[in-house]
């Protein structure tokens, strides 16, 4: 048997009830992370633990919407009161809300969008920086869209937002230069995920990535012995 890589350390994902997130949760745990699971779902949540816990791994379910800042405040706060440390954050929750041109958006789903995509984000960065900076080898790995570079049509909330989580983790990445922190930026291009198949219904998803096969690429970023720092990387 393969050596478990990440053996004692402790991994959160958001975004981890189905999709990329589970995937990316099954296979840190298959490599020995402890897994803090978030989203929305706890139908989700609890699939997930089970599909890891089947195959030798451990998981603690945190199910939470990410908008609601106080929420993560308190997560961290509970982080740090069991484990004291955080080794692996992977940002991969998301809303692609409505493809419309970007005169027609409405405030409410304008200001849903940015509150999922980028505040969160911020929200999560400040509340769990402390954690990754105490441990060993901190990781972090950011979930990013082709959409968030160059022009799309119709893709403006969601191309807005997911740019501007790009420029805070680039800024973030700047001022971790000189600590144990790798922070990166992943592109895993096409995933037959449920959120494509909103923005491209009736898709051949035999043509594309499924998330079980993005997922190593992911894993890889989270390994101890990562050298990038600050890049935006693609699958």
């Amino acid at each position: 048997m393969t050596e478990a890589r990440l053996g004692g350390r402790l991994a959160l994902v958001t975004g981890a009830s189905k999709g990329i997130g589970a995937a990316v949760a099954k296979a840190l745990a298959a490599e020995g992370a402890h897994m803090i699971l978030v989203a929305r779902s706890q139908k989700g949540l609890e699939q997930v633990d089970d599909a890891i816990r089947a195959a030798g791994g451990t998981a603690t379910l945190l199910p939470m919407d990410l908008r609601e800042g106080d929420k993560i405040d308190q997560m961290a706060y509970a982080i740090a009161e069991r484990w004291g440390k955080l080794d692996i954050l992977v940002a991969n929750a998301g809303m692609l809300g409505a493809l419309t041109p970007v005169s027609h958006i409405q405030p409410k789903t304008f200001d849903q969008m940015i509150a999922t995509n980028l505040t969160a984000t911020w929200r999560l960065i400040r509340a769990v920086d402390p954690l990754l900076r105490v441990a060993e080898a901190g990781r972090v790995v950011v979930t990013t869209p082709a959409e968030a570079n160059g022009a799309h049509p119709y893709w403006g909330p969601y191309a807005a937002s997911k740019a501007g989580v790009e420029a805070l983790i680039r800024s973030w990445a700047a001022e971790t230069m000189q600590t144990r922190l790798k922070i990166n930026l992943l592109d895993p291009g096409p995933v037959a995920t449920a959120l494509r198949s909103l923005a491209f219904p009736g898709e051949d998803t035999s043509k594309i990535a499924t998330p079980d096969q993005v997922a190593p690429r992911f894993v890889e970023l989270c390994l101890p012995d990562v050298k990038q720092h600050g890049q935006l990387l693609t699958i």
